[in-house]
């Protein structure tokens, strides 16, 4: 695993072992499926004209008068975001997420035997405060692992805007803002920088550029809060009371120390902090959304609501910031929610309650309807395809707990590929994820049937101006969720009628989704040797599932070059990677109202028509990723 950290690369060994890896990569994305034709060596992809880098953005609402040390405030008063900076912040909080999984896994194993309710029991270990970093908690121990493996991605603490993370940039734990450097305490409000900073082994030479670029400052300096929802503002002012004075010395009172002086200390020398604000999103998930920089304009001491002495600070928000609407920026993770329009056309439910969930369709373009299409819950097996006969099933009973003597579980490594948190998620992308099948003693709520278990999330679809159809989501789904399968009827390739106007053609492609083919995106490590196989095996998918004419709601969700979803390959019934079931998982944390996307992994100028001409299709996806062209 790569690290987040200040490492450097070896130029040496880039340049020994460029050419040959470039070749590697180079010739695994010419493989093309049947209805494709291979791509002429003369022709290179197309993504679009270079990256205009415009100049960095001066933030107005400081204090020109005011006296600043060395640094000249250059942190935050420029915000220099790329899309590496945009790449790095999203690998960090994956990176997170994973390790999140896997400490949660363990708990679920020490909970085997345990009456209390998993919940329950990470519950009370924080209320007898077993919280500190590198307890029983899996945040923490996520956090813990980070830092150890140096993979936060601003482990140093520094001034103003951070790359790569936007205003209005949501997060859904205070353990994600951790994770990245956004602000470096899970449990205090105040995040600020010390007296002195400590010299180890791997730091010295930080220490002294800190040294250097700090000189003339007085610390304790802020950098950072966290409000819980409960002050008074209206978004640009914000009245701010400090932290309270028991947690550190006992008493009542708040004291002028710590935090509270490095609020001061930061009005005093004109340095804006970030704020974080906390509130209650959709059915009631807390969500902390990133407002920008606030300066510190005011300090007093009052009598706070008990009697005893606060602090209150007035903070003031900075010009030049994306506008605040109900102390919330009308975005989530650098992308945009989708507007409600009227007037609304509405489907009541597209599966015609074949879904435990409804899943809506809602028209607010035009009059167009969804016709010459046939809702299914499972794949159509043509009358000529047959069915690989189902595996062998492992023998445990009622549901599967020890991965060491579930037969399926062993299939998948050490451990089994799901958790339970959130109604199940999956840890971690694999080549191939085998669950339990039919011939399983195990029963429909096992942890190895997640995938099975159908569309939990209420889905939309609704109508785009440029993109026809499209799917949203009207709930939070977390990171490794299942949202549905791609349904639709199972054929061979070479049967395919139409191809060439058929955009709802899904090739089983387990070697392009492992290999990371496209736009794939290449998984760590494999679940087996596939190397060992005979790669001639996977030249060209035989099968496909064909969505033209019946399918589910899968059909209708977009192509996007910087998706939120990704596909996995998952067998249950059977072993046989050529007809491994399609599943797609969310790649990230979806906020409510948000579009579903996953990558569609075609190769540019590969698709042709009956005539053998070159067909082009543009891409209108819209992210700062965007290929300009689907293929």
């Amino acid at each position: 695993m790569e690290s987040l950290g200040n490492g450097t690369l070896d130029v040496s060994v880039t340049k020994k072992f460029g050419q040959r890896v470039q070749k590697k990569e180079s010739e695994e994305k010419k493989r093309c499926s049947p209805r494709l034709r291979e791509i002429h060596e003369s022709k290179r992809p197309y993504y679009g004209p270079p990256r205009k880098h415009h100049p960095p953005i001066l933030l107005e609402g400081l204090d020109a008068a005011a006296e600043t040390p060395s640094a000249q405030l250059s942190a935050f008063s420029y915000v220099p975001h790329t899309r590496t900076d945009k790449a790095r912040v999203k690998k960090a909080l994956r990176i997170y997420n994973k390790y999140y999984l896997h400490f949660f896994q363990q708990e679920e194993y020490a909970c085997e035997n345990d009456t209390i309710p998993l919940a329950k029991h990470l519950d009370l270990k924080q209320k007898e405060g077993v919280c500190e970093i590198g307890g029983k908690r899996p945040d923490l121990k996520a956090i813990s692992k980070m830092i150890e493996c140096n993979e936060v991605l601003f482990p140093t603490k520094r001034f103003g805007h951070l790359p790569g993370i936007d205003v209005g940039y949501q997060f859904y734990s205070r353990a994600e803002m951790v994770a990245l450097g956004l602000h470096s305490h899970w449990l205090n409000s105040i995040d600020y920088m010390g007296v002195s900073c400590k010299i180890t082994n791997n730091n010295l030479y930080h220490y002294l550029l800190v040294q250097e670029e700090f000189k003339g400052y007085t610390f304790p300096i802020a950098i950072a809060i966290v409000l819980s929802g409960e002050y008074e503002d209206n978004s640009e002012d914000i009245v701010y009371t400090g932290e309270d004075g028991n947690r550190f010395t006992g008493s009542e009172h708040q004291e002028m120390s710590c935090g509270n002086l490095a609020l001061k200390n930061s009005m005093k020398q004109s340095i804006p902090v970030r704020v974080i604000r906390g509130h209650a999103g959709d059915n009631h998930l807390k969500i902390y959304t990133y407002d920008g920089l606030y300066k510190v304009s005011e300090c007093w001491p009052a009598e706070g609501v008990s009697g005893f002495v606060v602090y209150k600070y007035l903070l003031k928000r900075l010009e030049g910031q994306p506008k605040l609407t109900s102390n919330q920026v009308e975005c989530s993770n650098g992308r945009s929610r989708v507007p409600a329009k009227a007037p609304l056309m509405v489907c009541l439910d597209i599966s015609e309650g074949q879904e435990d969930v409804h899943i809506p369709v809602v028209n607010t373009i035009d009059d167009t309807t969804i016709t010459g299409f046939t809702y299914t819950k499972y794949n159509q097996i043509l009358s000529n395809l047959k069915l690989p006969p189902n595996a062998d099933g492992c023998d445990c009973k009622g549901s599967c707990k020890n991965p060491k003597r579930c037969s399926c579980a062993r299939l998948n490594g050490v451990d089994f590929p799901y958790v339970r948190s959130n109604g199940g998620r999956l840890i971690e992308a694999k080549d191939v994820v085998f669950e339990c099948g039919p011939n399983c003693g195990c029963g429909p709520g096992c942890i190895n049937r997640i995938s099975q278990q159908g569309i939990k999330y209420q889905l939309e679809v609704f109508r785009t101006s440029d993109r026809g159809w499209a799917v949203k989501t009207k709930d939070f789904i977390p990171s490794g969720a299942p949202v549905c399968e791609y349904i639709g009827e199972l054929r061979r390739t070479n049967e395919l009628d139409s191809v060439a106007e058929n955009d709802y053609i899904f090739e089983i492609d387990c070697w392009q989704t492992i290999k990371g083919i496209g736009g794939r995106e290449r998984r760590l490590g494999d679940v087996f040797d596939l190397g060992r196989r005979d790669e001639k095996e996977f030249a060209e998918p035989e099968f496909c599932v064909d969505a033209g004419r019946i399918g589910n709601v899968a059909r209708f969700i977009n192509h996007s070059c910087d998706p939120n979803l990704f596909v996995q390959c998952v067998l249950s019934s059977h072993h046989d990677l050529k007809l491994a079931r399609i599943v797609l998982f969310a790649s990230d944390d979806i906020a409510p109202m948000q579009e579903l996307t996953y990558d569609y992994g075609y190769a540019l100028d590969s698709v042709v028509d009956k005539n053998g001409k070159v067909r082009m299709l543009p891409c209108h996806c819209g992210t700062s990723e965007c290929r300009k062209r689907l293929y």
